[in-house]
């Protein structure tokens, strides 16, 4: 593997591990404030509270980002069949109008001989 692709591989990784963990940190920070409204919890049950919470704001945060990842890839396939299209395109004409300006080159040519 090139070196500059593991990388780059690598630093996506670590930037996707800070992430979550921030994430993580947002969770549990919110359920320590949620369960802080429930003034009459035990500590057990306010741990208990507090765990849920969290477990069930990551699943939430884990199915979104499953969502977006699988959106990111069909965008990407989409955008690159448009973008090879549009380069066909482009090439076509590029060619055409080249022939096109040779023709009128040689047949004017011709014209002034």
């Amino acid at each position: 593997m090139e070196p500059e692709a593991e990388s780059d591989r690598g630093l996506a990784q670590l930037e996707g591990y800070l992430l979550w963990s921030a994430e993580v940190a947002e969770a549990r920070l919110h359920a320590g404030r949620f369960s802080e409204q429930l003034p009459w919890l035990t500590t057990a049950q306010r741990e208990d509270v507090e765990r849920v919470y969290t477990a069930e704001r990551l699943a939430a945060s884990r199915a979104m980002l499953v969502r977006v990842s699988a959106r990111a890839t069909s965008l990407r396939a989409e955008y690159s069949a448009r973008y090879e299209q549009l380069r066909r395109r482009c090439v076509a004409v590029t060619v055409l109008w080249a022939g096109a300006v040779s023709g009128a080159g040689a047949a004017l040519t011709f014209l002034v001989r």
